[in-house]
């Protein structure tokens, strides 16, 4: 006899986990699904009708049935079979569908009360109380003006923002990642199912203490990341009908199904367009681009450190086995602490990071930003074991519709928006002395290619802004940070302030002093450009700085044949 057979005799099931394996869907993994079901079943026994309730449910999937509800544990998980998952997915997974891969896909009914969102001491585990998200999200069309109809660019000095004005009345006073955003108002917004974690709410130190991590790095930028082209193909000519109000007249060229009026202007309709690959995701070391850019087709992708080698049908992106003749010890150390990495998810119209790594990884998102209330280049610290939602197709086509109002260069603007970067371990910005996402050892680009592709046909329909060369001021000088202020502090420490155009032709970038005197000709004054503009006062030894020559006033003048962009003067001072 077998030692199978021997364990199939031993081994007890009992008649109501016997009963619930019944209901079980798929055939993978079924130890699994009969160890999960037997470890609910004991959490169930003391509760008097909870096992009649849940059969009821399985019984009749399409009656309303009651909560079936377990304790939430600190972390929220639970564990089955040396594997920890959030128990509303699993039970879901073995009773509704088995190729459920994250709890991003679920979203609970109406009538549910202790669903896993609602963050309650118990959580409804009853699979039929969450249906599952579909992937494809049902966004409204952006209604363009007519070319011929759209509003003049402003040209010359005057400055041209590609983001709406209520960013610049942002501002922060604390900002606890491990726990919530606290706003100017004192709202406090939870944006992570995370555990309560006291290490966690260190959010201006980084992930690791190794005295190498503290090291300067150049600051440089990488190349550009999205260059936008039209669609080809033949125009269609769809012929014209008067239906009410909406006139149907030709021009399909971008996707649209015609020409509409709304408030007596002519529209035309740019729809949103499901990509086949939904992002692509570049990795980089400092301000160098490490192997090939990965196009993203499954819709939850895993980013670690790991050496699986790459498959065009994998899900896992492994940064363990690329090479490098570039690399120091600083991201060698660094790419040691990777692990796990990220999760990113992809479903019904949202992405989501959820941090995989026992460190954590640092986020900089414009859309995910923009929902908070915070400045757009906030960085966010998100733990190991947290999510975030990084992106909402959703605001973004609302922010698209409002800025196609104000003219080409807002909607050029949020490309920015469309590019969400991510470090590993070590973390970037104002508590940092790594001011770019460049200084980080190791750090992911991340493209979406939905929201790009929209933008582009958008711009397309739109045609290029009267003003064909204009050029404009995109970013501002470092005193536009938040919160507002004309003044910088210099120390040995260094200062680094920013500026950057954009424009066509491509604009040239120079600082100056306050009297408009080129820095070359101020004497013993040490400085640096960076690549993107940024005029970078580096750590001083200290026996080197002088205050009374670098406390000065500087202005950034953006330039090129069309016209000068100058930005009011910024003071620093010694501090």
């Amino acid at each position: 006899m077998s030692f199978a057979t021997l364990n199939n005799l031993f081994s007890f099931r009992s008649p109501t986990v016997k009963k619930l394996l019944g209901w079980r869907q798929g055939d993978e993994e079924d130890k699994w699904a009969e160890t999960a079901i037997q470890s609910l079943v004991k959490r169930l026994k003391g509760q008097v009708g909870s096992i009649r309730d849940l059969e009821e449910a399985l019984k009749h999937p399409g009656v309303p049935s009651r909560c079936v509800t377990i304790p939430r544990s600190v972390d929220g998980r639970v564990q089955v079979s040396h594997r920890k998952c959030f128990p509303h997915l699993i039970y879901c997974r073995v009773w509704r569908w088995p190729d459920l891969q994250s709890h991003h896909e679920l979203k609970p009914v109406e009538y549910c009360k202790f669903s896993f969102q609602s963050k309650l001491k118990d959580v409804c585990i009853n699979p039929y109380h969450y249906v599952r998200v579909q992937n494809s999200a049902i966004l409204p069309p952006i209604l363009v003006p007519r070319q011929s109809e759209y509003p003049s660019a402003q040209v010359g000095s005057k400055r041209m923002k590609p983001i709406p004005p209520t960013l610049e009345k942002l501002a922060i006073q604390e900002c606890d990642l491990s726990r919530g955003v606290k706003v100017e108002k004192g709202i406090k917004i939870p944006y992570c199912n995370c555990k309560d974690n006291p290490s966690s709410s260190q959010s201006s130190s980084d992930s690791t203490t190794d005295p190498n991590y503290g090291e300067a790095l150049p600051h440089s930028t990488p190349p550009p990341p999205y260059t936008s082209s039209s669609e080809d193909g033949q125009q269609q000519i769809i012929k014209r009908e008067i239906i009410g109000t909406t006139e149907i007249m030709e021009d399909n060229e971008c996707g649209s199904v015609g020409l509409m009026e709304a408030a007596g202007q002519q529209m035309v309709p740019v729809p949103f367009k499901e990509p086949e690959n939904w992002a692509n995701i570049a990795y980089y070391e400092l301000n160098r681009r490490v192997g090939e850019m990965y196009s993203c087709q499954k819709n939850i992708i895993t980013v670690d450190g790991y050496t699986n080698p790459p498959r065009s049908d994998s899900n896992r992106i492994c940064l363990g086995q690329l090479s490098s003749v570039n690399r120091n010890s600083t991201i060698e150390k660094t790419r040691q602490h990777i692990g796990r990495g990220v999760r990113l998810t992809y479903v019904g119209g949202e992405v989501f990071a959820e941090c995989l790594s026992d460190s954590a990884i640092f986020i900089q998102s414009w859309n995910c930003n923009l929902s908070h209330g915070f400045h757009p280049n906030t960085v966010f610290k998100l733990p190991s074991g947290c999510s975030l939602k990084i992106f909402n197709y959703l605001e973004f086509g609302q922010l698209l519709n409002e800025s196609v109002k104000q003219g080409f260069e807002a909607v050029y603007g949020l490309t920015k928006m469309c590019t969400i970067r991510v470090s590993f371990v070590k973390g970037w910005g104002a508590e940092y002395q790594r001011q770019d996402v460049t200084s980080t050892p190791c750090w992911i680009e991340i493209h979406l290619h939905g929201p790009l592709q929209w933008l582009d046909q958008v711009l397309v329909q739109m045609g290029s802004p009267h003003c064909l060369n204009c050029m404009y001021d995109e970013e501002g000088p470092a005193f536009l940070e938040e919160p507002p202020s004309k003044v910088e502090f210099i120390n040995e420490l260094g200062v680094r302030l920013n500026c950057s155009a954009r424009g066509r032709p491509e604009p040239s970038i120079q600082w100056t002093s306050g009297d408009g005197s080129p820095l070359s000709e101020v004497p013993r004054l040490r400085y640096s450009s960076a690549s993107d503009g940024s005029l970078v006062f580096a750590p001083f030894p200290a026996e080197s700085f002088r205050p009374d020559v670098h406390s000065a006033t500087y202005r950034c003048i953006a330039a090129n044949s069309v016209g000068t962009v100058v930005s009011r003067d910024v003071q620093i001072r010694a501090g």
